[in-house]
């Protein structure tokens, strides 16, 4: 019975860590005319979200984040504030560099300055990596997967509600981000969703507040 428990146990880590079947269009024809979800931006942005923090199905804390992204750059400025105006984070980052203006506890670790660039990036910007396939995974949603040049998988997702879906994987096709877009307003989404698997699982709401494009100089 051990034996049994062990080998189910080790069937159900490795579907964990195997990418879903992309199944391509049965057709070229079908496959030209598959088009991929686009959630991200194209052109310059400020935007400002209320952003709720939530760890253990509890909300941790309510923020206020404010980003300056450029998609044809990659450029992105951003920071985090309290309610009442504080800045607690201020960063900025392009190809290759990445500067923090300010950092207060608990945001001062590198981690965090990295992982918070790489999210907005995940959010904002089109993948860099190059498209592997296209096609409809097992639930009938429709889906692009990009490689990027670290190993990184991307999943774009239209799912079955019609919101779209980003879902990053290790190079391992281990799941360690899911974004799920929702209720447009133009080119902007209302709210995003982010799930995020680490040593300790958590989630980010993020509500908009404001979505200005800025003309680039």
């Amino acid at each position: 019975m051990k034996g049994v428990s062990v080998l189910i146990l080790s069937i159900l880590l490795l579907s964990c860590q195997t990418l879903p079947l992309i199944n391509s269009p049965v057709s070229p024809a079908e496959e030209k005319a598959l088009t991929c979800p686009f959630p991200f931006l194209k052109e310059k942005y400020r935007l400002v979200h209320s952003i709720e923090n939530r760890m253990f199905g509890e909300t941790q804390s309510v923020i206020i984040g404010v980003t300056l992204a450029d998609p044809s750059t990659r450029i992105i400025s951003c920071a985090i504030m309290t309610a009442e105006g504080m800045v607690l984070f201020e960063a900025e980052s392009g190809p290759g560099t990445l500067k923090v203006n300010r950092a207060l506890p608990p945001l001062d670790s590198a981690d965090f300055a990295k992982n918070m660039i790489e999210d907005i990036k995940l959010i904002f910007f089109a993948p860099e990596g190059t498209l592997q396939v296209k096609g409809i995974l097992p639930d009938g949603a429709t889906a692009c997967r990009y490689l990027e040049e670290n190993g990184d998988w991307i999943d774009v997702i239209n799912d079955k509600s019609e919101d779209t879906v980003i879902k990053r994987y290790s190079s391992a096709g281990i799941l360690k981000r899911q974004l799920k877009f929702s209720k447009t307003t133009g080119n902007i989404y209302q709210t995003i969703e982010l799930q995020a698997n680490e040593a300790f699982n958590y989630s980010l709401l993020m509500t908009l507040i404001e979505a200005q494009p800025v003309k680039s100089e």
